[in-house]
């Protein structure tokens, strides 16, 4: 055998191995990417889990603080508070608290800061009615301003929902019903309608039935 054919030969093979071995590495490198993007997948799935269970808690905290809020003012009015009501009052205060400090570590910034409106707004709302209840408002806090300020806490509430709504992939329609219409949050007796008695200025009676219904959470 000349030295041109072993040349031949020799090429022959190492073109055959060469070629196993890119066909391998191009597999390996193939089956690289694909975990990858499996994990990302995961990652992914993961983290709307866990922003979904968070969001749920949130939005539910936050309307039973502004419902606690409702129910304390009607109180007040209707027989005093007393300290079973401060206590349902602050507990449910806790848990929004608490869930929107959960919020801050996973939400992103356009449901963070929808968030933290609501949550200015139900502790603001939460100092006028204790003082309310002290006898020691703030100059210009009345029983007409804690209404304003209420409607507006359920407002902020209904845009916080909507930002995690699309967050979610739930809406991206800002008109969907419940999003930006009708308002639904509870009706607050005695600041739109027979009962016009300032704030803590009420009888001893036990709240009328009819009107805790009308505290509700109807939405």
């Amino acid at each position: 055998m000349d030295l041109g054919s072993v040349i031949v030969a020799v090429a022959g093979v190492a073109g055959t191995l060469g070629g196993a071995f890119l066909t391998q590495r191009a597999a390996e490198k193939a089956k690289r990417r694909e975990l990858a993007l499996v994990r990302e997948h995961e990652e992914d799935r993961e983290n709307l889990l866990l922003r979904r269970t968070c969001y749920v808690e949130l939005n539910r905290d936050a309307r039973q603080f502004a419902t606690a809020l409702n129910r304390h003012l009607h109180v007040m009015r209707e027989r005093g508070a007393e300290e079973a009501d401060r206590m349902a009052l602050d507990e449910a205060k806790g848990a929004h608290r608490d869930r929107h400090s959960q919020a801050q570590m996973i939400a992103p910034d356009g449901v963070l800061v929808r968030a933290g409106a609501v949550n200015s707004a139900l502790t603001s709302l939460y100092g006028q009615v204790k003082r309310m209840e002290r006898g020691e408002p703030e100059p210009g806090e009345t029983p007409e301003g804690v209404e304003r300020a209420r409607v507006e806490a359920w407002d902020r509430i209904r845009a916080m929902r909507s930002a995690m709504r699309a967050d979610l992939g739930v809406s991206t329609d800002p008109g969907a019903p419940g999003e930006t219409g009708v308002r639904t949050e509870p009706v607050l007796p005695g600041l739109t309608g027979r009962d016009t008695r300032p704030v803590g200025a009420a009888g001893r009676g036990d709240v009328p039935q009819g009107d805790e219904a009308a505290l509700e959470d109807h939405q």
